[in-house]
């Protein structure tokens, strides 16, 4: 009778104590299954990583280039050149004008 004593006692200390309480199941973390991947969509996400990496790049880029004030330098040279043009489109402006009304000396 000890023995069957002794076992009805480790049943009841493991079914108290080893078991989850009653309602535990709902605070359980349900475990996430990792998907195991196509080759298309490995194909896309590698394309995305490489164009995000492209994208931030670029954006580096640009702000390196502001940095250098590279419109002001822009807009100097644009000046200088509508300066020089219109200088020497007067000039041939006025050769063409004396070849075409050459002038009688006298």
């Amino acid at each position: 009778m000890k023995i069957k004593n002794d076992f009805f006692k480790t049943h009841l200390t493991l079914s108290k104590f080893g078991s989850p309480p009653a309602g535990a199941e709902s605070f359980r973390v349900p475990r996430q299954v990792e998907e195991e991947k196509g080759t298309i969509a490995t194909v896309v996400d590698t394309l995305k990583s490489y164009y995000d990496q492209s994208v931030d790049t670029a954006s580096g880029y640009v702000e390196t280039i502001k940095g250098y004030k590279l419109n002001e330098k822009a807009k100097n040279l644009y000046e200088d050149t509508v300066r020089a043009v219109s200088t020497y489109t007067g000039i041939f402006n006025d050769q063409l004008y004396h070849i075409l009304y050459p002038q009688e000396s006298s």
